[in-house]
């Protein structure tokens, strides 16, 4: 797997482009390579969501040829968790990024020397599994059955709006979104939702689809993409149009720089990114200070 650190200090004179105002007022979004009122938007990526939900791990595997397990790895690997943390996964309904996190920390706990203190902190720790669609909720609940973790009481599944989260305000030690935020309505508003609920000193980190700048592999990449992924869709899921909208909404986020960027207008300092496999995906972070 190809990896590229890419570390931006971003200045003020980057904010005023993306000002809440400029893109709140607006009255229309993307779907895909559609424009659609933004009122609609939400129903019609549940819906993508719904239908994908029961194959959404195998189209996974299929996809990225595994890949993203070692994404959602390195993704947590930069949470770097801790006993007796409070974190939110948002977007997160199947658990893959949850389990990750709870299997860190249990695996820190065989570890360490046990004690009355130890044993306190993992049994405060909270990983919340936030997700707007009941269905990919569902998915993760199952899983967390299978795999022995359905009476960890660690893991807290609660669906949700990441656009308006139900938490406190400076709640949460760590924040994690993996492959959701292009899915939103508005970015700036589930980036504000993220650095209000986290404490001081708390991360942020999404992982998400990027974009691949070197010519001859985007040649490639953008054939794989709009060719292969909706035609495998079709076969192993009976649904094109979901995949072929998951591909359309890539090339529609923005640039690594300019969610950087955003980011950075959100508030959050220490804002850089780390491109994977030459941009098809990028891990993008942010402190709150």
């Amino acid at each position: 797997m190809a990896l590229r650190m890419a570390t931006r200090r971003l200045g003020s004179k980057l904010l005023p482009r993306f000002s809440s105002t400029s893109v709140l007022h607006s009255h229309a979004t993307s779907f895909g390579f559609k424009e659609i009122p933004e009122e609609e938007k939400s129903r019609m990526v549940g819906n993508v969501f719904s239908n994908v939900a029961s194959n959404y791990d195998l189209m996974n595997d299929l996809m990225s040829a595994g890949l993203h397990r070692l994404w959602k790895d390195r993704l947590v690997s930069k949470l770097n968790p801790f006993p007796g943390m409070k974190h939110l996964d948002v977007a997160g309904g199947t658990g893959d990024v949850a389990f990750r996190i709870l299997e860190t920390l249990n695996s820190v706990k065989s570890r360490a020397t046990q004690d009355v203190l130890d044993d306190n902190l993992h049994e405060e720790t909270q990983i919340f599994v936030c997700d707007i669609n009941p269905k990919m909720l569902n998915v993760g609940q199952k899983r967390a059955l299978e795999r022995g973790l359905g009476e960890d009481k660690s893991l807290i599944w609660v669906e949700g709006d990441a656009e308006a989260l139900n938490y406190k305000d400076n709640s949460m030690d760590g924040y994690t979104i993996a492959f959701g935020i292009r899915n939103v309505t508005h970015i700036e508003k589930v980036l504000a939702e993220a650095y209000r609920v986290l404490k001081r000193g708390g991360r942020f980190l999404c992982l998400e689809l990027s974009h691949v700048e070197a010519p001859i592999f985007k040649e490639l990449y953008d054939y794989y993409s709009f060719s292969i992924i909706p035609a495998v869709g079709e076969v192993v899921a009976g649904d094109r149009d979901s995949y072929q909208y998951l591909v359309e909404s890539i090339r529609r986020f923005p640039s690594q720089e300019t969610f950087a960027s955003m980011i950075a207008a959100a508030g959050f300092q220490k804002v850089e990114y780390e491109n994977l496999v030459g941009g098809v995906v990028a891990i993008h972070s942010g402190l709150k200070i």
